[in-house]
């Protein structure tokens, strides 16, 4: 007689909860020494239930079937010359900050979760961990795929992992990651999974890669939208693990939401680079960043923390004023980059006039009265021969490492914020009550943040001088700096015969 074939609940039981056990010759907290030491009390590791279920054999075969179509579309865009299709080479400065920005973090943090696949206590947790891990790596994997024929016609995207370990921007993504990973495992996967994966995630993929098709970069819209199915379940993660602590005990709740404040913000302010992705870098831009904060938090993100309530939980910390920042906050990130233009990676520009039209249409209380006249001030002297970059990087919020550029949004928007503090006898200073707050809980993690400015002034950067900083960055002379001044715009104007040939160089 034939076996019975199990069902899916069933072939999972055997996958996690079949594969545990009590050891003896050992002590289970010396095996598994990191679960516990957080605060968190868990009561029963077989409460935990992953909704998918997600088998490994099931798992190859949705992953197989996603990487066939991924790479067809991958090979028949570059066979066919996609490149040319983009709607404008400029539009490549947000691909530049996002294989330089976004990429390694997905790396980061297929890194935590291989670290939790080995030090959560129960099975099924466990096995969730290691599936997210295997699909943060693909991820990178993808993204490097996708973007790298962009390499082979453009300047900026040579070595994106070199310089995410050093270049001033780009420590903002970075510290956020390294935050998370030098915290527990629990904390850790409320970072990861929920404050960035589930509150906050869908404002980095859906709006992006909805304006990568919107402006013919049919590439990076295929890679995101097959990241997007795994970012569904990723999601699912973030919630269970929030629910299944709070379930656990009610000592957890406090824990859990010194977390949610802590991270909410910290991945918000990461997001502020994104803002300026999408306001400013795409061309065409289906959505401006106001318009998804309502929707995917204010909206969403009001709903789930509704729904949350009955466990206690409350919407986080300071999410009042990351609303008010939204009429705001694209603007200034873009502005400081424009003053900053050639210590980038990628290239600057001021906004076109039908771009400044439709920013006037999106931010009516804002944009013509804080920030047309700053981009029309700059224009004209550029047109002049006037315009100068700032001779050197502004000073560094110690949390977040975003320059101090964001304003008194709620009182007067034109008054810089300003907050610090002292620790052991020095000075530390921040962007933001939110950041002051994580500085204050946490102050001796934080005193050791590796600062870029800092580490300049220093001379741990190659040099004191902007060349020799950029140098070290290996960033060339064609990475950064004003876009119609650059090779890829002559390039780009050539091949749709509006000039003579670009040069050449060791670049190309």
């Amino acid at each position: 007689m034939a076996a019975k074939k199990l069902n899916m609940r069933k072939r999972y039981e055997l996958l996690t909860r079949g594969m545990g056990w009590e050891t003896s010759y050992q002590k289970m907290d010396d095996v598994f020494p990191y679960d516990t030491f957080e605060g968190i009390k868990i009561t029963d590791w077989d409460k935990w239930e992953d909704p998918f279920r997600l088998t490994m054999d099931a798992y190859w075969k949705f992953q197989a079937e996603k990487e066939k179509k991924l790479y067809a579309i991958i090979d028949s865009f570059a066979q066919n010359n996609g490149q040319t299709n983009l709607v404008d080479a400029s539009y490549l400065s947000a691909i530049k900050l996002f294989i330089t920005g976004v990429t390694p973090l997905e790396y980061a943090a297929h890194h935590g979760f291989s670290h939790l696949g080995r030090h959560f206590r129960g099975e099924g947790a466990r096995v969730a961990c290691q599936m997210q891990a295997i699909d943060e790596l693909r991820h990178a994997q993808t993204q490097i795929h996708t973007i790298s024929h962009y390499n082979k016609h453009f300047t900026g995207l040579h070595d994106p992992f070199y310089q995410s370990d050093r270049v001033w921007y780009l420590s903002v993504p970075k510290s956020f990651g390294e935050d998370a990973l030098s915290a527990g495992p629990f904390e850790f996967i409320t970072s990861i999974s929920f404050a960035f994966e589930y509150v906050l995630t869908n404002m980095l993929f859906v709006p992006f890669m909805s304006g990568a098709a919107y402006n013919g970069d049919m590439a990076t819209t295929t890679f995101g939208f097959s990241a997007q199915s795994d970012e569904s379940r990723h999601m699912t993660l973030g919630l269970e693990i929030i629910k299944f602590m709070l379930e656990q005990h009610e000592d957890n709740l406090p824990i859990i939401q010194g977390w949610i404040d802590k991270h909410f913000w910290r991945a918000y302010r990461v997001l502020a680079l994104v803002s300026a992705m999408q306001d400013y870098m795409l061309t065409n831009t289906p959505m401006s960043w106001k318009e998804a904060w309502d929707i995917y938090f204010v909206e969403n993100g009001g709903a789930l923390f509704e729904d949350l309530g009955r466990y206690g939980l409350k919407m986080p910390k300071h999410h009042e004023l990351a609303t008010a920042e939204a009429e705001h906050l694209s603007h200034q990130v873009w502005s400081v980059f424009c003053a900053l233009g050639n210590a980038t990676g990628f290239h600057t520009f001021e906004p076109s006039d039908e771009k400044m039209d439709w920013l006037s249409e999106k931010y009516p209380n804002t944009f013509d009265k804080y920030y047309r006249p700053r981009f029309e001030h700059w224009k004209k002297q550029k047109e002049e021969g006037t315009f100068e970059y700032l001779p050197s990087l502004p000073q560094l919020c110690q949390i977040c490492q975003i320059p101090m550029i964001f304003t008194e949004v709620e009182t007067d928007p034109m008054q810089l914020s300003f907050r610090s503090t002292k620790f052991k006898g020095d000075n530390y200073h921040f962007c933001s009550d939110g950041c002051k707050d994580i500085f204050e809980n946490e102050p001796e993690k934080y005193v050791q943040a590796w600062l870029p400015v800092h580490q300049i002034f220093q001379g741990n950067c190659g040099g004191a001088t902007i060349p020799e900083v950029l140098k070290w960055y290996k960033f060339e002379a064609e990475d950064g700096s004003d876009y119609f001044d650059s090779q890829d715009f002559r390039r780009w104007q050539e091949w749709h015969g509006k000039s003579e040939p670009a040069k050449t160089g060791s670049d190309d």
